[in-house]
């Protein structure tokens, strides 16, 4: 009986260790020394007056809990594979404040700047244990990314049109997304060219009654897959509209929005932050959760034009709700994706 006792312990023990309540090689030690003091207390009221007795009792046990930690306590080996996928923007990368770095007379040298901070979190997939990549150019034409300067070991989406719009290419097999140089919805306060898919056409995007931004969008597709959103970097403004959304994945704040400007960093601090970033964020990845909607999903958009949601209001299966709004409910993401694909490029 005695030896059930301690060994309901010892399980109750290994439960804390194993669910998060003990963790790490430190803590993973104070179990390790719990188990003694309890194999000697064990010893001491059970055994009498033979030293040697106790002590061969004492190895016994010794012996059978290094199989038990063996078998259960000790770390397990890391998958086979650790595959990231990667969305990239470019309003939301340091430095970054006008549409003359978007589109204008200095894109070129922010692009550059776009592709670098992708590198970054290339280099931090990677030394955390990341065994493919996949980066998808978001912005703009979709064809941004300096190629020739981005990291040789991974693959690269350009061009449109894209079902999945910014997340073409990801399916379940990914395990982790970062989302990188992303920016706030349109009407955000203290945020740098704050948009929400179209900044010429669209004034706001709702999932089943949801205001959301790019991030929770394109979050919500990769929770279609079960892949958590896992790092996002950008002005503080959108770091919070995510983690708000999204839960508290790892955020890296690589501007600071004041009013429509921002007072950013050093590309090459931004670079840094955003590398230490992403090996934060797969350390922590038994953290994230998938960004699931409950299905169908209705979605709501709201246009910058009336004739515009006028002419959208024409299409099968679409609600006209005002003079700007319509409404169109698919039976997943997938689907909405690919509603909204379309109506970003008639």
């Amino acid at each position: 009986m005695v030896v059930n006792n301690l060994s309901f312990l010892w399980l109750k023990k290994y439960y804390f260790l194993t669910n998060g309540f003990i963790s790490d090689i430190e803590l993973s030690n104070i179990f390790l020394w719990e188990m003694m003091k309890d194999l000697e207390g064990f010893a001491h009221q059970n055994i009498r007056g033979n030293t040697m007795k106790k002590r061969s009792v004492l190895l016994a046990f010794f012996l059978l809990l290094i199989l038990f930690l063996s078998l259960f306590a000790l770390p397990q080996p890391s998958p086979d594979k650790l595959k990231v996928y990667i969305s990239v923007d470019i309003e939301g990368i340091g430095g970054v404040v006008s549409r003359m770095q978007t589109s204008g007379e200095e894109y070129q040298r922010f692009r550059r700047f776009m592709t670098q901070e992708v590198n970054a979190a290339i280099e931090g997939a990677f030394a955390c244990g990341a065994t493919e990549v996949m980066v998808s150019d978001s912005h703009g034409s979709g064809q941004n990314i300096l190629i020739e300067e981005l990291n040789k070991e991974v693959k690269l989406i350009r061009d449109w049109p894209r079902p999945l719009i910014m997340m073409e290419g990801i399916d379940e097999t990914f395990d982790a997304v970062f989302l990188i140089g992303y920016h706030a919805k349109e009407g955000s306060r203290d945020a740098t060219l704050a948009h929400t898919m179209s900044g010429s056409r669209i004034f706001d995007i709702k999932l089943n009654g949801n205001s959301v931004p790019e991030a929770g969008f394109n979050g919500a597709i990769a929770g279609h897959f079960g892949v958590p959103v896992a790092l996002i970097s950008g002005d503080q403004t959108i770091v919070a509209q995510a983690k708000e959304m999204l839960g508290d994945i790892e955020g890296v704040v690589v501007k600071e929005g004041i009013g429509t400007i921002a007072k950013t960093i050093h590309p090459e601090k931004a670079q840094k932050l955003i590398k230490e970033g992403a090996i934060r964020a797969l350390k922590r990845l038994n953290d994230f959760q998938p960004f699931k909607l409950q299905t169908p999903i209705t979605l709501e958009i709201t246009f910058k034009d009336e004739v515009y949601a006028s002419l959208v209001g024409m299409l099968p299966g679409v609600k006209q709700l005002d003079g700007r709004t319509i409404s169109f409910t698919g039976k997943d993401m997938v689907e909405v994706s690919k509603f909204l694909s379309a109506i970003l490029f008639l």
